[in-house]
């Protein structure tokens, strides 16, 4: 049966000041938009739905990691994000607690020695005093390194004889000893598997409840960069009970000696889009590959980083290549995380050398992140066809530090410059980067413009962005960069009735109000989930 909703309707286009009447939907898909008079002429049985607010495609979430949200934004990990604890004080206080009235271990998610200042250094002598035999594990809020104490080393299976996997490693002291440190991905994944494992019984729940709260801030589709396959009967599931309120784009984990998995069919509402690569770390633990070094503060020297220190990539050039290129002829596309200049010549390299080897036309290979990325390399990307998705919300709650505390004016400043990336060409995206900051799509698009903290500090360098550039940032162009323009992104006759109402015109407020926006409904295939 088809439906006709009215109202005031921002289709993103053709351009993103079109404004309709009228929507008409059937199986899920548009059949037609304009003014009430031709859609309803057209479909004069339709059933007819007016609506409250201002509707616009549903966003989208390119960079997202909605399964291992679900659990360290849950019930089984204590949450001492700065976003809800943010002092230090308040951190220590809330770990204490948390440990006696433990049943079992614990595990703590969002350590920010930068903007929780006054935190100690979490090693392995400072857990041990503060939890004894209780296994404990706090992850740092980036997610690139977590700290541990010995009865989590043994409750995790992991001793000095344990090797550093490929791209990580376990902190040691001269001796060899564990210092209750591990960085990045492959090693603390290692640290919470008895989190993980035990959260298992769990995920039916908790990946609704989540995906369910995306929905409710306007997401319509949501790509997950550290996918676990073995979640996808979980999914298959969900959708046959009509549970699942989102599209899902999923992205397998890369590993030195993997192998592509098979392509599936071109499921609309789940599937798999590329593989994740890695090349650098996080900024606020010092381990992103600059050709700069970290400014010399009280700040960095809390981080443990000596004066001139300059980071290092996860991989060489030569590792990156051998990781990623078996992906890439596999025909899968590539999604690298990089922060740092350097991290990002690399990856460029390589994904120069991949397109090249393997002749790829539309590969559209995806950095991440692209924190220190410069004009310069924005316009070699986007020459050899490689697009961008910024961590624009880095300014919003980092700003300060970025500038006063780790990088100066000139680099920091300029952090995740995104109008450089649309000024060089490219169809740029903005994220949340699951749990690291909150899920807040319309304000990721009022900073990109503003390039102003949540202390009302502008930053010093870098491009502000346009309003379309910025409504099409988490709309149709993450559609494209998922590989899903032909499914979602504007509302269009053809693609999918995924769009969302809004208490305000996303086209015209001024970006501080943009930024306050309040979703009222979303609607996914013409179906209301939220």
């Amino acid at each position: 049966m088809t439906t006709v909703f009215t109202g005031r309707i921002r289709p993103l286009a053709p351009a993103i000041d079109t404004l309709a009447e009228a929507m008409a939907v059937d199986e899920g898909r548009i059949l037609a938009i304009g003014t009430d008079v031709e859609v309803s002429g057209r479909f004069p049985d339709a059933d007819k739905v007016a609506v409250d607010g201002w509707v616009m495609p549903g966003l989208i979430e390119p960079h997202g990691h909605p399964a291992y949200s679900s659990i360290l934004l849950s019930d089984l990990v204590v949450d001492i994000r700065p976003v809800i604890v943010p002092d230090a004080d308040g951190v220590l206080a809330t770990l204490r607690r948390a440990v006696a009235d433990a049943d079992g271990p614990v595990f703590a998610n969002g350590w920010d020695a930068l903007l929780q200042r006054g935190l100690p250094e979490p090693d392995l002598r400072f857990l041990d005093e503060l939890a004894g035999t209780v296994p404990l594990v706090v992850i740092h809020n980036s997610g690139h390194s977590a700290y541990f104490n010995t009865a989590a080393a043994l409750a995790a299976g992991i001793d000095t004889q344990t090797p550093d996997p490929a791209g990580a490693s376990f902190g040691r002291d001269a001796n060899g000893d564990l210092t209750g440190v591990a960085l990045e991905e492959a090693a603390v994944e290692r640290v919470v598997a008895p989190m993980l494992a035990n959260a298992q019984q769990h995920l039916p729940r908790l990946l609704t409840a989540h995906l369910c709260d995306l929905a409710s801030r306007g997401i319509t589709t949501v790509s997950d960069l550290s996918w676990n396959p073995q979640l996808n009967s979980l999914v298959d599931a969900l959708r046959t009970s009509g549970a699942l309120p989102v599209r899902l784009r999923w992205y397998e984990m890369s590993r030195p000696g993997g192998t592509a998995a098979a392509r599936g069919p071109a499921d609309p509402l789940f599937r798999q889009v590329g593989v994740k690569t890695w090349s650098d770390g996080s900024p606020w633990i010092g381990n992103i590959a600059t050709s700069f070094p970290y400014l010399d503060t009280q700040a960095t020297r809390n981080l443990g980083l000596e004066p001139d220190h300059i980071g290092e990539a996860n991989y060489t050039a030569g590792e990156l290549l051998a990781i990623a290129e078996p992906y890439a002829a596999g025909g899968w596309q590539l999604a690298c995380h990089a922060h740092g200049d350097r991290a990002i010549d690399a990856t460029l390299d390589v994904y120069e050398e991949i397109i090249t080897r393997q002749d790829l036309a539309d590969h559209r290979f995806r950095l991440e992140h692209c924190g220190a990325m410069t004009h310069a390399q924005f316009e070699r990307a986007a020459a050899i066809g490689v697009t961008v998705s910024l961590f624009v919300d880095h300014i919003t709650y980092w700003g300060e530090v970025l500038v006063d505390d780790l990088f100066g004016p000139e680099r920091g400043g300029a952090w995740a410059d995104a109008g450089a990336a649309f000024a060089a060409g490219h169809r740029a995206t903005f994220h949340n980067d699951g749990w690291v900051t909150p899920n807040e799509p319309f304000r990721n698009m009022a900073v990109a413009e503003t390039r102003t903290t949540r202390n009302g500090y502008r930053m010093p360098a870098g491009t502000p962005v346009t309003r379309e550039q910025a409504l099409r940032a988490q709309t149709a162009n993450a559609a494209w960069q998922l590989f899903s323009e032909h499914e979602v992104g504007e509302l269009t006759p053809g693609l999918f009735a995924d769009f969302i109402v809004v208490d305000r015109d996303p086209v015209t407020v001024p970006a501080a109000e943009l930024a306050q926006t309040v979703v009222r409904a979303t609607y996914l295939a013409g179906a209301l989930v939220v």
